[in-house]
């Protein structure tokens, strides 16, 4: 019992772990689009994506916390963030504003399938304070893949 324990707990941390570099590499993708973008939609969006950036960076502290509850470790580099997540980098600073809605759109789509794994992690975990907190998450990433979506249209 215990064994199942440990490997549910390891898988737990393994979430968060990932759900945490996912954050802040989005983070970062989206305060750069947010000091990039340009045009006509320039201030609307400017708006938004700080908003969501500011959203995003609120979160990050939350997950590394529940790591260390779980008496684990979290990421400690850049280097261990860029090994863990699934967001990828965007050097390009000329993309039109509609790539840059359609990316953030894209990659917040893949924060919300990490929370659903942390989700699943928790209660397989029995770490029913990490599964209650998640689904906050979960809700303020449908928020903005939401609203995202809408500026698409």
């Amino acid at each position: 019992m215990a064994q199942t324990g440990d490997n549910s707990k390891k898988a737990l941390v393994e979430a968060l772990n990932g759900a945490l570099a996912d954050h802040l590499a989005l983070y970062v993708k989206t305060k750069n689009f947010h000091w990039h973008v340009s045009g006509a939609r320039f201030r609307d969006l400017h708006l938004l994506f700080d908003e969501q950036a500011g959203q995003i960076i609120a979160q990050v502290d939350d997950i590394g916390e529940r790591v260390r509850k779980n008496d684990e470790y979290t990421l400690t580099s850049i280097g261990s963030v860029g090994k863990a997540t699934k967001i990828e980098d965007q050097d390009d600073v000329t993309l039109t504003p509609q790539a840059m809605v359609e990316e953030l759109r894209d990659d917040n789509k893949k924060v919300l399938d990490r929370l659903k794994e942390v989700k699943r992690a928790s209660e397989e975990a029995e770490d029913f304070a990490t599964s209650g907190v998640v689904d906050d998450w979960i809700d303020q990433t449908e928020e903005r893949v939401w609203f995202l979506t809408q500026t698409l249209k």
